[in-house]
């Protein structure tokens, strides 16, 4: 499967864990007498325990709860079961933020930003920082929990989340329907734990950036909940950028700084003097010169020339594609044909496993390689530290929930119309003080950082001082690099210190 037919912020991996022995008493979640039939009577009751983190200088006792929150029918049964991580500090501040993080997808569960972000556990993945086979937890230095409790909730479908029958499970698979389910768990997380009054966040990879925004428009609709502000990683903003033409013109010209930056990695001469010049390019020649007719004879050459050259991709493969790239950077990064490029960073190159082909096949070498372990951990992770034990399979990734998604809501619709501005803007317009921060890799292919930078430059004046853009080195996952994830944790940590705000045209670091 392509990236091009894949939703973005997928993270690939399944594994099956045993049962062992019975969980710890509820304490924050389901009640252990919920029970069930069918699927649901797999879960356990909520595993609570005590930790404390170690890392950095910093010492923080807090409680971690793997539980689940049920969700009910008109009719009173129990129609779902959703499956959440919450690491909530001791000794609180009454003014103390809770955060509510989900990936994307659709059909994405929440172990990767869990052991890849915020959690207080972390893989590592080794000194070159892409060894899957011989990664390892650790205590994360850089764990939000420093500044906010968290609760990582997978939606149904994926984790351990699931449908009391198997026929229902369609009726979660949609824009709508998946954003009022999580907002009615979110309602009952603050409910059960006497939350209301705490400042309340979400933060939201991909599609969950998306979804972020659908969220909280549904808690402020449905439930009467205000959210003090969004963090989105990598969001899908605007369907129509990512995936709709591959011949439109602007679409070519807000990727083509993230091929430049890619290129600039592989040089080792990555700076952000050269990234803006790469953006004055995109938009002043590149996107003049592909939305018109096609430039031929010595222009042509010397335009194509200079593409081939900020891209590394072969002078003779940017003419024959006259100039339009993403059908062809995967295959041709490296200018040799050796190696292919990952859509989630494009700096990242591994060694072309059909190298005879001229189209690209198998996986990608970011999504399918090193960070599949992320799977595994969270399995070993919930079952011998949470206490969490059970024979259900945790989903990291369901196919079943990516093939079946309505984007256009429960009657169906196209990805490519499928948008979130109108609703950012409604949540800025209607709470004045809410705000976002919006943090984007460099050589981010699947959601490049052109793109949204291009839809908060459109967004109203009067809306732009509370959202802000950060940019770091690395993709769509940033944050596998520790340098970048410890700029983000930085820039977040201020972003709900009140310390981020910047207008569109003046915040990319």
């Amino acid at each position: 499967m392509s990236f091009r037919q894949m939703v973005p912020g997928l993270v690939l991996a399944f594994s099956l864990i045993s049962a062992t022995a019975s969980a710890a008493p509820p304490e924050q979640g389901r009640n252990a007498a919920a029970g069930g039939s069918g699927v649901l009577s797999l879960l356990p009751p909520d595993a609570v325990s005590d930790h404390v983190l170690n890392a950095d200088g910093k010492t923080i006792p807090y409680t971690a709860t793997a539980g689940t929150l049920d969700l009910f029918g008109q009719d009173g049964q129990r129609s779902a079961a959703v499956f959440y991580t919450a690491y909530v500090a001791k000794n609180r501040d009454a003014n103390r933020p809770v955060t509510f993080v989900f990936n994307g997808g659709p059909g994405a569960a929440s172990a990767f930003l869990n052991l890849g972000l915020v959690g207080p556990r972390i893989v590592d993945f080794g000194p070159d920082g892409r060894d899957g086979a011989n990664a390892k937890l650790v205590d994360n230095p850089q764990s939000w929990l420093e500044f906010t409790d968290l609760v990582l909730i997978d939606p149904i479908g994926t984790g351990w989340s699931r449908t009391a029958k198997p026929d229902d499970q369609n009726d979660f698979y949609s824009v709508d329907s998946d954003a009022e389910s999580l907002a009615k768990a979110i309602a009952l997380y603050i409910g059960h734990n006497g939350r209301a009054s705490s400042p309340k966040y979400i933060l939201g990879e991909s599609y969950g950036g998306f979804r972020s925004v659908k969220v909280a428009n549904s808690l402020r609709e449905d439930q009467g909940i205000l959210i003090s502000g969004i963090v989105m990683l990598s969001p899908l903003l605007e369907g129509r950028f990512v995936f709709g033409d591959s011949g439109d013109a602007l679409s070519a010209a807000l990727e083509l700084p993230s091929l430049a930056a890619a290129e600039l990695e592989r040089q080792n001469a990555f700076s952000e003097k050269a990234i803006q010049d790469a953006q004055a390019f995109a938009l002043n020649d590149y996107l003049p010169a592909l939305a018109g007719p096609p430039p031929s004879g010595d222009a042509g050459r010397a335009f194509y020339g200079r593409v081939a050259k900020l891209t590394g991709i072969p002078q003779d493969v940017v003419a024959r594609n006259q100039g339009f790239l993403s059908g062809v950077y995967r295959k041709h990064s490296d200018g040799n044909g050796g190696d292919i490029a990952s859509a989630y960073d494009a700096s990242f190159l591994a060694p072309d496993p059909y190298p005879q082909s001229e189209a690209e096949h198998g996986g990608d070498p970011v999504l399918d390689g090193f960070v599949r372990a992320y799977g595994g951990a969270f399995s070993s992770y919930a079952r011998d530290e949470l206490g969490f034990h059970t024979d259900m399979t945790y989903t990291l990734l369901s196919g079943a929930v990516n093939r079946e998604w309505k984007w256009g809501g429960r009657n169906g619709g196209s990805r490519s119309t499928a948008g979130a501005t109108d609703d950012l803007k409604e949540l800025l317009s209607l709470s004045p003080s809410f705000r976002v921060l919006l943090g984007q890799g460099y050589s981010d292919l699947v959601i490049p950082f052109g793109v949204n930078k291009y839809v908060l430059d459109h967004m109203p004046q009067a809306l732009a001082d509370r959202l802000a853009l950060k940019l770091y080195r690395g993709g769509h996952m940033f944050y596998t690099r520790p340098a970048s994830r410890e700029q983000f944790t930085m820039d977040a940590k201020a972003f709900y210190a009140g310390q981020v705000q910047a207008a569109p045209s003046a915040k990319s670091n």
